[in-house]
């Protein structure tokens, strides 16, 4: 598809009304939040399509999985949490994608070198 949308017609964009916040905005924001960690808009998008909700327990429990990898050298690491997983390039401190139980059925990780579980 071109640029500008289908002929030269421009792509709807979301109307957000003066003085409010994107959606995606937010959710960056709440995301990022206090851990530190970044979350990829590849991984805001798995979190959402999977209806993946992460607390800020959750984000603290993640984000000390990081410092644990991090801690051990690793660099891209596969991070176990409940019934979750989360490859996350530990140098960036970046969520690159969220995997729900359902989507892990038969599925082969590759591209990391270390993981985490997180009990």
């Amino acid at each position: 598809m071109p640029l500008g949308g289908l002929n030269g017609v421009p792509s709807p964009q979301p109307v957000v009304p003066p003085g409010q916040t994107p959606f995606a905005e937010i959710l960056r924001e709440k995301l990022e939040g206090e851990s530190g960690l970044r979350f990829s808009a590849h991984a805001q998008h798995r979190l959402k399509s999977r209806n993946i909700h992460l607390d800020e327990a959750s984000l603290e429990r993640l984000n000390r999985a990081v410092e644990r990898a991090d801690s051990k050298g690793a660099r891209e690491a596969l991070i176990l949490m409940n019934d979750l997983a989360f490859i996350v390039s530990v140098d960036n401190r970046t969520v690159i994608t969220a995997i729900d139980s359902d989507s892990m059925k038969d599925s082969i990780f590759t591209n990391i070198d270390s993981a985490v579980i997180v009990k």
